[in-house]
Parts: C-alpha cells; sequence; structure tokens
C-alpha cells in the first residue's frame, strides 16, 4: 500500500483550538524521531483537543517523521475514526492510551515508547534508581505497570489505570515507558528527564564502579523541586517554544 503522507489540508477547516492541537503533537512526533526514540511504524503519542473528549494519534503505517497536522487521526475513547481520514489507527496501541484518557483528565498528552534505556530500566527488578537529577524528575511522579503481553486485552485497562493513579511517569516492566501532561510540551519534557535518566543508569551499571548516592532526605524532598522546575511557567511551557522551533528548522512540513 503506498500512503499519501497528507491526502488533504485541514489548516482552516477545523478550530483553530483543534488545529493548534495538531500542530504540537505532530511537532512532538517529529521531536521524537529526530531524538531516535521511534520505533518503526510503532509506538504512540496521542493528545486529547481541549474541551472535547476526542483524541488525535498517528495514521498507523506512516513513521513518525511522516506525521503531520492534517494526516494525525481524530478517534473517540474506543478508537472510533471520526474525522473520516483515510488512515486507520492501530487498536491494540490505543488501548493503553485510551486507559489513560479514560480517568487522567488532566492530561491532554500521553507518549508512549519503545526506547532501548526505558525498556532496559523497565526490566530490571529494581526499575529506576535515584543515581541523577534526572532520575529526580522521574521518580518524584514514578509508577509501574507488570508486563501483560501485547495490550489487546481489554482488562488489563483498569490495572494500567490503577497502577498509574495520579502519577505523570511510568515504566511498563519489559515494555517501554510512558509520560504525561496537561500539555504536549509537559508530556514530552517529562519523558525527555525519563529517557535521560535511564540512559545514564545504564551507563553506570556498565561502568563498574561504586555509584554515588543521593541522600534519602535530598529524595524525599525532590518532589516540591521537581515542580518549580517542571511544570506551569517554568517546566515544559516554557521549554516547548523552543522545541516548537527545532521542529520548524528540522523539517516545516509537520505543520502542513
Amino acid at each position: 500500500m503506498v500512503f499519501a503522507l497528507t491526502d488533504r489540508s485541514l489548516k482552516g477547516q477545523v478550530s483553530a483550538v483543534e488545529w493548534q492541537a495538531r500542530v504540537d503533537l505532530a511537532a512532538c512526533y517529529r521531536l521524537v524521531a529526530d531524538s531516535r526514540w521511534g520505533d518503526l511504524i510503532y509506538t504512540h503519542i496521542s493528545a486529547r483537543i481541549p474541551h472535547t473528549d476526542e483524541y488525535l494519534i498517528n495514521p498507523f503505517g506512516l513513521t513518525f517523521d511522516e506525521v503531520t497536522a492534517s494526516n494525525l487521526v481524530k478517534v473517540d475513547l474506543v478508537g472510533n475514526i471520526l474525522d473520516g481520514s483515510s488512515y486507520s489507527i492501530n487498536p491494540a496501541g490505543f488501548t493503553i492510551h485510551s486507559a489513560i484518557h479514560e480517568v487522567r483528565h488532566d492530561a491532554q498528552c500521553i507518549i508512549h515508547l519503545h526506547t532501548k534505556a526505558t525498556i532496559s530500566v523497565a526490566s530490571l527488578k529494581g526499575g529506576l534508581q535515584p543515581w541523577s537529577q534526572y532520575a529526580m524528575f522521574s521518580l518524584s511522579s514514578m509508577s509501574y505497570h507488570a508486563y501483560e503481553g501485547l495490550a489487546v486485552n481489554r482488562d488489563e485497562k483498569k490495572r494500567l489505570q490503577d497502577d498509574l493513579a495520579s502519577n505523570n511517569h511510568m515504566l511498563l516492566h519489559n515494555h517501554g515507558g510512558l509520560t504525561l501532561g496537561p500539555t504536549v510540551g509537559d508530556a514530552f519534557m517529562r519523558f525527555y528527564d525519563l529517557q535521560r535518566a535511564c540512559e545514564i543508569q545504564m551507563d553506570l551499571l556498565q561502568a563498574n564502579q561504586s555509584v554515588i548516592e543521593i541522600p534519602q532526605p535530598i529524595v524525599d524532598g525532590i518532589y516540591a523541586q521537581a515542580n518549580v522546575v517542571h511544570s506551569g511557567e517554568t517546566g515544559g511551557q516554557i521549554a516547548w517554544p523552543a522545541m516548537l522551533r527545532k521542529a520548524y528548522k528540522l523539517d516545516p512540513s509537520f505543520c502542513e
């Protein structure tokens, strides 16, 4: 099957709020591709269109560097296509996203990726260790979910929701990483921190030297500090405009 990357332009055809959500999400896909966090045509980033129960997700069959604002697919919580798109979505992949969107109404964006670093740390019995400043950001709101095979069992959704609870970071055992946030920018910055933390941990494990432990009182108090650095006007929402500028420099076709 041959895909036309953008079979129609939706600019001016959807609300300004939806178009901005499409641009931000498409930019996120391009930035993930540039960071080499993708997995061929697999894994997903979803975003809720503000003030609705409608969601945007990637067309199944396109790589992340082929995603554009117009070819993102609009769906409901069960994966029904709402916008007449000629593309399909991966319903198994949307299971995780729909489970979280159902209960986390504070989250506009969910990023779930299969990076080497997050899979590696998610497969260690001890999980993420407090060995770097990046780990501090993630550990302040970390959860874990046991591996249950491919995400096609609807019964798993409740367990996933319970394991995530009110946290914003998750390591899925033997599977990968997940972050969410009130904006695309917040979710992206949280995944950036998680990815860096996992990369550093795996490097330290290979160094075969003792790791300098961070004192427990600092670990316990990091949540308030992380909120100052990576939330609101000092977090993803401040960093995101710079990330958007980078996406435009890489390839402005994402906003078509």
